[in-house]
């Protein structure tokens, strides 16, 4: 036994570099003795005989001792947890003998390997669960255990989905009565599926405690974890990811009152997290195997296509989440369309048309996208999808029926017309205090999408360099005849003629100006701007005097854009603006590299809405990660000081 326990010298390892596990149930075996010289020399509770019911399990990795962890009969008086499950004394009498103490856990002091503990009480489990109902004959339901946190933080318990309850009051059994001992504990419990809460309900008569999810995560967390490169890019360490499943926890939570069943509600967490997991490809029928099988993978397709959950109200509850964290009254609403090409004709609004993406003509579907940014942060808001005018012509009725798409609800509307309802809508639903609206030529050129905007906002459009610009305000008038041949001229003439933005590029006299554009990891981000006053040419006329606004980058590439803001703007606010463009093309790129935007196999025009909407609620949960993380550690460092 001396050689089995001998101390290893301490090295730090990956968890793939510990696989495979092998737990080694010991219950009335040699090893038992094992197991009890292990937890007497290095848990610091020692090792009691357990009474009754009871396993005990020896961990090896890849032969080598590790590690140990028990199980037993669940405690009879537990304030916290009773109150949770709200179950009174008859019912818990009945169920408490599905419920399962973990006692004992020990990973052997001289083991480091990451991520570790989490992975093994996640494994345990199921194991338990087995064995429990083999040697016992009672299936358990919950799993609960009581960890000293002025020792240990519960970490790994969190990691592994344990739902932290509170404390314990500080008694303990001493005979048959209890003592105060003064050592509270933190109450952890694990529900396994949902026939504890279901009975409860049932004899009580009560609600199901919340969080209703149970087995669920038991589920979920056994399959590959999240996306590495979502999070650390934002340098997030092994210690914040731990806690990522009870953040998680509280995101979808808030979305609650969207679901009228708990099972649309686990649906929805299935197939949000599978956006924020590690899948190659994330559409519904990997997001589904990765869970469960075929029957699962027609669940996941009827959630997203039929299922009466209030996709509206979701909507709503993750707007007003953006503008509670990001209303900045300085930020800009961006607009921007995002193309998706398909290799079908049968998808709602599929058609052949300019596809960005691919950059040219080509089959693909065409959504139109508003994103909010501003100091405090910055995501998308709304998502919709442009239906092509040929989809209102009498060949495309079949269509209609097989996108389940509504023919009373649906007119056809340009994109512009789409983007101007939805920030209309959006301004009228929860008002978002905002001051600019940022948008490529294809927007802003347009003078009823600019006439359509809410008041007093400032437009900051991109232009084509090649775009037609007067320098000054043009006189229009008839040219005098100048030959004796030809016909007398008879349409006014403009005094100066309008000269394409490259010129005015070009224009030595209207020098370059350096500025710092943000700061970077390696040092400040410098650009050359040239910025003064022309009129518009739209449709051969002059319009409205505006900013004209352009920015070379260090790679030499040259962008150009207009600005409503009124003449005595102070030009550092045009620079903020200018820098506010950019974040929807950030969310994009997020979300479709790591989110699954662009990985969508439906052909519902539902369905279509409700994947957006899901990606754009995982990617605020990445960026409440992220910004979060960053004051976390910003604060630390300005206290380092």
């Amino acid at each position: 036994m001396d050689d089995v326990l001998r101390e290893g010298e301490a090295k730090v390892a990956e968890i793939a570099d510990a696989l495979p596990l092998r737990f080694e149930l010991v219950n009335g075996r040699a090893t038992e003795k094992t197991w009890d010289e292990a937890v007497n020399r290095w848990h610091y509770l020692g090792h009691n005989k357990m009474i009754g019911q009871r396993l005990k399990y020896l961990i090896y990795s890849q032969e080598v001792l590790i590690g140990a962890i028990s199980f037993n009969r669940a405690a009879l008086r537990v304030g916290e947890r009773d109150k949770w499950l709200g179950w009174d004394s008859a019912t818990k009498h009945r169920l408490l003998p599905h419920v399962v103490n973990n006692n004992r856990f020990l990973i052997l002091p001289w083991v480091r390997v990451k991520n570790l503990a989490s992975y093994i009480l996640s494994a345990s489990i199921k194991l338990m669960a087995r064995d429990w109902r083999r040697l016992y004959g009672v299936w358990p339901y919950a799993a609960e255990t009581f960890v000293d946190i002025s020792r240990h933080p519960g970490t790994s318990y969190r990691a592994a989905n344990w739902k932290y309850l509170g404390e314990t009051r500080g008694f303990g059994k001493a005979g048959k009565a209890f003592a105060y001992h003064g050592q509270k504990k933190g109450i952890f419990v694990r529900l396994l599926n949902r026939t504890l809460l279901s009975e409860i309900a049932r004899t009580t008569k009560r609600p199901l405690p919340k969080p209703s999810r149970t087995g669920l995560w038991d589920m979920m967390l056994s399959k590959p974890g999240w996306s590495k490169e979502l999070f650390e890019e934002a340098g997030i360490n092994e210690e914040s990811v731990s806690v990522l499943p009870e953040k998680f926890s509280g995101h979808m939570d808030y979305y609650s009152p969207s679901f009228s069943r708990s099972a649309q509600q686990q649906n929805a967490e299935i197939y949000v997290k599978g956006l924020l997991g590690d899948l190659e490809r994330k559409s519904v029928e990997p997001i589904a195997l990765l869970h469960g099988d075929e029957k699962m993978a027609r669940t996941m397709q009827q959630f997203l296509k039929d299922s009466p959950w209030d996709d509206k109200k979701m909507k709503g509850l993750y707007q007003s989440r953006v503008v509670d964290s990001y209303a900045d009254s300085e930020g800009m609403l961006t607009v921007d369309g995002s193309d998706f090409p398909k290799k079908g004709s049968n998808s709602a609004g599929v058609a052949r048309q300019y596809c960005g993406q691919t950059g040219k003509v080509d089959n693909c579907q065409a959504g139109v996208f508003i994103g909010f940014s501003g100091s405090k942060g910055y995501g998308l808001l709304d998502a919709g999808l442009y239906i092509p005018q040929k989809w209102f012509e009498d060949s495309h009725k079949r269509l209609w029926k097989e996108c389940d798409m509504g023919r009373g609800e649906i007119v056809f509307r340009t994109k512009n017309e789409l983007a101007a309802d939805m920030i209309n809508g959006l301004d009228r639903a929860r008002p978002l205090p905002f001051k600019w609206v940022g948008c490529d030529s294809a927007f802003g050129r347009d003078a009823g999408f600019r006439a359509s905007l809410p008041e007093g906002v400032y437009l900051f459009a991109d232009l084509p360099n090649t775009q037609l610009v007067y320098r000054e305000r043009p006189v229009w008038a008839v040219p005098p005849r100048t030959s004796k041949y030809g016909r007398t001229p008879s349409a006014p003439m403009p005094s100066v003629p309008p000269v394409p933005i490259t010129d005015i590029v070009m224009d030595g006299s209207i020098p370059w100006s350096e500025i710092v554009i943000a700061e970077g990891s390696k040092g400040p981000v410098r650009a050359k701007t040239k910025i003064c006053r022309v009129i518009e040419h739209v449709d051969g006329k002059d319009c409205d005097e505006c900013w004209l606004y352009i920015r070379q980058y260090a790679n030499g590439e040259i962008r150009s854009s207009i600005s409503n803001a009124p003449a005595d703007i102070d030009t550092s606010e045009l620079h903020k603006a200018a820098t506010l463009r950019w974040p929807i093309e950030q969310s994009f790129e997020e979300c479709k590299s790591h989110l699954g935007m662009k990985d969508y196999e439906t052909r519902s025009y539902v369905a279509w809405h409700r994947h957006m909407l899901l990606v754009m609620v995982a990617h605020l949960f990445v960026l409440e990660v992220r910004f979060g993380f960053l004051k976390k550690t910003q604060a630390a460092s300005q206290a380092s000081y």
